[in-house]
C-alpha cells in the first residue's frame, strides 16, 4: 500500500481520507479534535482507518491552528524591530474603518522599537542601517523574553536590503528566537498593511513551526518517510519549509480544501457556477465559484474589516459565520434567542454528546426534531442522547420563554434551526449579492457534516433551485486537499497608467516573477511542469481603491481595459469609458500539478440495499410532522430517485430532503436535489 492521505483539522471533528492509486481503494475516518495536542486526533484519525502512517508516501494536512491563535490571542511574545520615527505604525493604522474601536494590535507599544535607517521612496539608501545600534538592540530584546521578531522598515518593498541585513544579523544574535521580515511575505506597497501582515506572521510563527516539526517527528516514529504538505489559504499546497517561513499563509487553510473539491466536482459535472457551501461543527463557510474557479482576494481582515487587522496574502474570497452544529443557543437579557457564534466545540460538545455539555446547540435541535438519528451518528460510531437535547432546549430556552411541555421544546428546536439558517443565508448574501451575482444563477453545492442537514431550508430562503451534495460530505475539505495543486503567490507594486508604453513593462515583470516561481516550485516540490495565472490591481485615476482583473493572455491596451470595465461594470452597475485607469500591483499564482485521485473512485463501496423505512421529523413551515423516507446512502445506486420528504444518512453527514423537493443519485455518485417553488 502507498495511500495519499489528507487530515483536515476542525473546530469539533478531525478528518482524514486515505487513497492508494495502485489499488484505488478509499478509506475515510473521523475523530474528535484533541485540543491538548492536535497531533493525537490525526494519529486516532490513522487508527480508526487502519493504516499505518508508514504505508502512506503523502500527507496532506488543513489545519485551524492559526485563525484560531489570532481569536484567542494565544500568539508568541512578539517585537517589532522598525524604522527610527515608526513606532506606532500599528496603532494609526488607517482612519478609514467605520467603526474606530478597533481590536488592540498583536504587539504592545513596550515591545515596538527603532533603529536607525531609511529608505527613498525609489529605492535609495538615505540612512544606512546602523548595525551597531541592531546589535544592542538584540540585548534589549533577550532582556525582554521575546519569543519573536518582526522587522518592518519603510520603503522596503522597493529595495528590501535593509531588512535582509537586519534578519541575518538578528538570526545570528538571537538563536532560537523566530525572526522574520515583511518583504519575505510581500512586495507591495501600503506600510500599515505590510506591518501587520509580519506582525501576524511573527505572532503565530512560533506555534506553527513547533506543531509542523511535532507532527513531522510523531508521523516519522510513526514510520512515515514521504512528504508532508500544508494546505494553504491561497488553494494550494505549500511545502513545510515556506510555512514555517511564511506560516500567515495558513489563516484560512481549514476550510480551503472544500472550495477546491467543489471547483473539481463542478467542472466534473459541467456547472460553471456554484456557491460551496461547508457547515462544520464549530462554523459555517461559503465561497463562489465562477466559470470553474474560485476568487482570491489579497488582502484578509483578522477579525473583520470593522475591527479587525489586516495581512497582506493571498486568501479565497470565503465568508465565515459561528454557525456550526456545535453553535450554542442562547438567550440575552433581554430574553431574545441567539445562536452562536459560540461553539461547544469537541469538548464538552453538544449536549446529545454526553460529554458534559449543557448548553443546547444546533445538532441538538435537529436531533429533537428527528433530522438526526440517535444510534446512526458516525456510522453508529457516537450515540447520542436524545432525552439529554430536549431537556436542555427545554430548560434553557423554552420554558424561560414561556414555552411549556413537549410543543413548546419543539417549536424552540425549530426556532433555533430557522435562525441560523437566516445567519448562514446572510453569509451567502454577502458571497454573492454584494459582489453583484445573483444566488439564483447558481447551484447551492452542500458539504460538511452539518450542511446536507439544512441545505434545503438554505436553498428556499435564496430561491437556489438547485443542490449538489457530494460523496462523504462529511470529510469533504479533506477529500479537496488530495485535489489540490502545489501553488506560490508572489505580487509586486507596479504604478503607471494603462497604455502602450505599461503593457510591455507589465509583461516584462511578469516573466522575472515566473522565473522565480518556477525555481521555487521546482526546488519545494521537484516539480518543473508548471502553469500561471496572472491578475493585475488597476482602478481609474484618482481612485483609492482597486480591483483585481484577470489578465493571464491578454496582451494590448484594448483587452486589459475591456476586462477591467467588464469587472467594474459588474461590481459597481457603471464604468467609465473616457476615464484614464491605471495599475497599481501586479499578482503572480503559479501551480504545479500533483498526483491526484480520479474523483469517480472516491464514494466508498456500496452498501446492500435495505427494507424501506420512515420516521417521524419536524419541518416547521414546510409541513410540521412528516413522515419522511430513510435512505442509506450508500446503498443508493445512481439513477435512484424519489420524492421528500426524506432523510439520506450516511457515515459523516445527514441530508435532509424537503416536501415537495425531490432528489436523485447522479454518476459520480453525487445527490441532486431539484427545489420546488412555495
Amino acid at each position: 500500500m502507498a495511500y495519499a492521505v489528507a487530515v483536515d483539522i476542525g473546530g469539533t471533528f478531525t478528518d482524514l481520507v486515505a487513497f492508494d492509486h495502485e489499488t484505488q481503494k478509499v478509506i475515510y475516518a473521523k475523530s474528535p479534535t484533541t485540543y491538548d495536542n492536535l497531533v493525537e486526533g490525526i494519529l486516532d484519525c490513522f487508527e480508526k482507518a487502519k493504516v499505518i502512517p508508514g504505508e502512506s508516501n503523502l500527507v496532506n494536512h488543513g489545519t485551524t491552528l492559526v485563525i484560531n491563535s489570532f481569536i484567542q490571542r494565544r500568539g508568541a511574545k512578539t517585537a517589532l524591530v522598525t524604522s527610527a520615527g515608526f513606532r506606532d505604525i500599528l496603532e494609526i493604522a488607517r482612519g478609514n474603518r467605520p467603526d474606530y474601536q478597533r481590536d488592540e494590535p498583536l504587539i504592545p507599544r513596550e515591545l515596538r522599537l527603532e533603529v536607525p535607517e531609511r529608505m527613498g521612496s525609489k529605492g535609495e539608501v538615505v540612512s544606512p542601517l546602523d548595525i551597531p545600534a541592531l546589535e544592542k538592540l538584540a540585548e534589549k530584546l533577550r532582556e525582554l523574553e521575546v519569543e519573536s521578531v518582526a522587522i518592518f522598515f519603510m520603503n522596503s518593498y522597493i529595495n528590501p536590503i535593509h531588512e535582509e541585513a537586519a534578519a541575518k544579523t538578528l538570526k545570528k544574535l538571537l538563536p532560537g528566537i523566530y525572526v522574520t521580515f515583511s518583504t519575505d511575505l510581500t512586495h507591495e506597497w501600503y506600510e500599515y498593511e505590510r506591518c501587520s501582515t509580519v506582525a501576524a506572521n511573527a505572532y503565530i510563527g512560533p506555534q506553527v513551526s513547533t506543531y509542523i516539526r511535532r507532527l513531522d517527528s510523531d508521523l516519522k516514529k510513526e514510520g512515515f518517510d514521504g512528504a508532508l504538505f500544508m494546505m494553504g489559504s491561497n488553494g494550494g499546497l505549500l511545502s513545510t519549509e515556506r510555512t514555517c517561513r511564511q506560516p500567515i499563509g495558513l489563516v484560512e487553510s481549514g476550510p480551503i480544501g472544500g472550495c477546491i473539491g467543489a471547483s473539481a466536482y463542478a467542472q466534473a459535472l459541467g456547472f460553471k457556477n456554484v456557491v460551496s457551501f461547508d457547515m462544520g461543527g464549530t462554523t459555517a463557510k461559503c465561497a463562489l465559484v465562477e466559470n470553474g474557479r474560485f476568487s482570491v482576494n489579497s488582502v484578509y481582515y483578522v477579525g473583520g474589516y470593522v475591527r479587525g487587522f489586516p495581512i497582506k496574502s493571498s486568501v479565497l474570497d470565503i465568508v465565515e459565520v459561528g454557525s456550526g452544529g456545535g453553535s450554542i443557543a442562547w438567550l440575552d437579557a433581554q430574553k431574545r434567542v441567539h445562536v452562536g457564534p459560540q461553539s461547544a466545540g469537541s469538548t464538552p460538545g453538544p449536549v446529545s454528546y454526553g460529554r458534559g455539555g449543557i448548553e443546547p446547540t444546533i445538532t441538538d435541535a435537529n436531533l429533537v426534531l428527528g433530522r438526526l438519528h440517535a444510534d446512526r451518528f458516525l456510522g453508529g460510531e457516537m450515540k447520542l442522547n436524545v432525552n439529554a437535547a430536549r431537556r436542555a432546549i427545554e430548560q434553557r430556552i423554552a420554558e424561560p420563554l414561556g414555552y411549556a411541555g413537549e410543543s413548546g421544546t419543539i417549536q424552540m428546536a425549530d426556532g433555533i434551526i430557522s435562525i441560523s439558517i437566516v445567519i448562514m443565508a446572510g453569509a451567502m448574501r454577502r458571497i454573492s449579492v454584494e459582489h453583484g451575482l445573483d444566488p439564483r444563477d447558481f447551484v447551492l453545492f452542500s458539504y460538511g457534516g452539518g450542511g446536507p442537514l439544512h441545505a434545503c431550508a438554505l436553498a428556499h430562503e435564496l430561491s437556489i433551485p438547485r443542490i449538489v451534495v457530494p460523496p462523504e460530505p462529511g470529510n469533504f475539505s479533506a477529500i479537496g486537499m488530495l485535489l489540490a495543486d502545489a501553488r506560490i503567490d508572489t505580487s509586486k507594486t507596479f504604478v503607471d497608467l494603462l497604455d502602450d508604453k505599461s503593457v510591455p513593462v507589465m509583461a516584462e515583470i511578469f516573466g522575472a516573477m515566473e522565473k522565480d516561481a518556477t525555481a521555487a516550485l521546482a526546488a519545494e516540490f521537484g516539480m518543473s511542469e508548471v502553469f500561471f495565472e496572472h491578475y493585475a490591481e488597476m482602478r481609474y485615476r484618482g481612485q483609492r481603491h482597486n480591483i483585481k482583473v484577470p489578465v493571464s493572455g491578454l496582451k494590448g491596451v484594448a483587452s486589459i481595459r475591456a476586462a477591467f470595465e467588464q469587472d467594474y461594470q459588474r461590481r459597481y452597475g457603471h464604468a467609465d469609458s473616457k476615464a484614464p485607469a491605471e495599475f497599481q500591483a501586479l499578482h503572480l499564482a503559479a501551480f504545479a500539478r500533483l498526483k491526484q485521485p480520479d474523483i469517480a473512485r472516491l464514494p466508498r463501496a456500496a452498501a446492500k440495499a435495505q427494507p424501506a423505512q420512515t420516521r417521524r421529523i419536524y419541518m416547521g413551515n414546510a409541513g410540521g410532522w412528516v413522515d419522511a423516507q430513510i435512505f442509506n446512502r450508500d446503498a443508493l445506486k445512481p439513477g435512484f430517485s424519489a420524492a421528500g420528504p426524506a432523510v439520506i444518512e450516511e457515515y459523516g453527514s445527514t441530508t435532509v430532503v424537503w416536501p415537495d423537493d425531490r432528489f436523485e443519485i447522479g454518476a459520480l455518485h453525487e445527490i441532486h436535489i431539484y427545489c420546488g417553488r412555495r
